[in-house]
């Protein structure tokens, strides 16, 4: 499974580039309606002839040719005629000047690849901070309630119960709705409210892990319970720990996608691939492409990230299958040795 972890790995990171990229990549500007009722809902590869003027803004055409002193413009309304006196980028050679729209436009005349490129960073980012921060609540409450004592494991552990009685998306759901978060405070609502599953599974595994004889060795030469806990165990348990990031980082962006979807998320003219599905949903028929390119992304993202975690889970299970056959062959000075090491 080495060969799903790293393309998992790769779509990640030929994401992140491109969302890293996106001022150099993207076209034109994200949020640009250039001459929209000409531009609206253009298709992939698509391209139209900018003619400038002295006064307003530019004009787009399919065509253009001379007739006498005017310029005339074929568009998509019709006919157009223009002094070709107040034409500023007319020359014996034409309107050279093209805008081009490689994935197409959406219904406002905005360029898709530039949406997509910039809608990538504001998507990528919100998941991966949302991420970060449900690992980092999950691995300090799961941690405190696996070494502060029984009344302290109880009383977190019952908090994380009832909090798990709500699901995650209507949670988020009602939080958003009420709120109506920004980007950073979408990372906020995600992150705050997906750490609950992650601290039973943190104090799963450090419970397990204190019983081990490497982590009752440092008890017993003297370490502190925090320091046990940070130089021994939590580096121990990092195995499920970086499966559930790998796999929290997809989920992530779908949660973000869902409310952007639904106008809870990331505002316009902002772009997020969840925006962009939404604006496109009403033209599947008419401009299919508004809405499968950056259902695409997302669609990228979440399978990457579920290959990366599932690479992950085969690679770090195998390590530590071949530990153990190891450790059982050592004898027991050896082992005490390497305990003394530790």
């Amino acid at each position: 499974m080495a060969r799903s972890a790293r393309a998992g790995a790769w779509v990640l990171a030929g994401l992140a580039l491109l969302a890293a990229a996106a001022p150099l990549l993207a076209p034109y500007d994200p949020a640009q309606q250039l001459d929209a009722a000409e531009s609206s809902r253009r298709p992939p590869l698509s391209s139209l002839l900018v003619v400038r003027t002295l006064a307003g803004e530019p004009r787009l055409a399919e065509d253009v040719h001379v007739d006498g002193d005017d310029l005339v413009l074929e568009r998509r309304s019709g006919v157009e005629r223009l002094p070709l006196s107040v034409v500023t980028n007319f020359d014996e050679r034409g309107i050279a000047e093209r805008r081009r729209a490689w994935l197409g436009t959406d219904a406002l005349g905005r360029d898709l690849l530039s949406r997509l490129l910039h809608g990538a960073r504001v998507s990528l980012t919100i998941g991966l901070l949302a991420a970060a921060l449900a690992l980092t609540a999950g691995t300090v409450i799961g941690s405190i309630a696996a070494t502060c004592g029984r009344f302290v494991d109880q009383v977190l552990m019952r908090t994380v119960d009832g909090l798990l009685c709500f699901p995650h998306l209507a949670l988020v759901l009602l939080l958003a709705a009420l709120y109506q978060p920004g980007t950073w405070l979408l990372v906020v609502l995600i992150g705050g409210t997906g750490w609950m599953g992650l601290a039973r599974l943190v104090r799963a595994e450090i419970l397990r892990l204190r019983q081990e004889p490497f982590a009752l060795a440092a008890a017993a030469s003297g370490r502190s319970p925090a320091g046990v806990l940070v130089r021994h165990l939590l580096p121990n348990a990092t195995t499920p720990l970086l499966i559930d990031a790998s796999l929290r980082v997809g989920g992530s962006i779908l949660v973000e996608a869902a409310l952007s979807f639904l106008g809870l998320g990331v505002q316009p003219p902002q772009a997020s691939w969840g925006s962009m599905i939404a604006d496109g949903q009403g033209h599947l028929t008419t401009a299919w492409w508004m809405a499968t390119f950056p259902g695409l992304m997302v669609a990228a993202a979440v399978i990457g990230s579920s290959l990366l975690a599932d690479g992950l889970s085969d690679r770090l299970a195998g390590i530590r299958t071949t530990a153990n056959r190891g450790a059982r062959r050592r004898s027991p000075w050896a082992i005490r040795t390497w305990l003394g090491q530790t």
